[in-house]
């Protein structure tokens, strides 16, 4: 049973510390002191994180919505493109997931055009302000089937 018990404290040992080893009967290994040198790193690390963080804007305001069809039903993979009001070029663009829904994350204080395209259907665009004080705005947004004249032209 003794040599059980040896066993099992020696295999314990490494992970248990040194409350372990002195009931074992071995002298206790002095621990390296790697406080000092690990203080130092911690808050360098850390700091340096921190600072990276602040050389990059982070965007303040969270655009969500949901797209649906003409019967209501969610709509996945519709394209969504998100620009400044002031600007023609879009600057960010998404997919809805499987349930129809999109999330885009933008800076805080412009106005924003989004514009919803999917296939077949008519494009769809919504404003959204972020001067207000809010933190997000939820779109909901129906697509309109396009007409037929539109997408075989004008026979004669």
């Amino acid at each position: 049973m003794r040599i059980i018990a040896s066993i099992l404290l020696a295999a314990l040992a490494p992970l248990c510390g040194a409350a372990l080893t002195e009931q074992a009967g071995q002298p206790v290994p002095a621990a390296p002191s790697p406080q000092a040198g690990q203080t130092a790193a911690r808050p360098q690390a850390q700091s340096g994180a921190k600072g990276s963080s602040k050389n990059k804007a982070n965007p303040g305001f969270l655009i969500i919505g949901t797209v649906f069809d003409e019967k209501a039903l969610s709509f996945p993979g519709v394209h969504v493109r998100v620009r400044r009001a002031d600007e023609k070029k879009f600057r960010w663009e998404t997919y809805t997931n499987s349930l129809g829904e999109f999330a885009v994350r933008v800076p805080e204080g412009f106005e924003y055009e989004v514009v919803v395209r999917a296939k077949h259907y008519q494009d769809q665009a919504k404003s959204v302000t972020t001067n207000n004080g809010d933190i997000q705005q939820r779109l909901s947004i129906k697509l309109e089937p396009a007409s037929p004249a539109a997408k075989t032209g004008a026979k004669s």
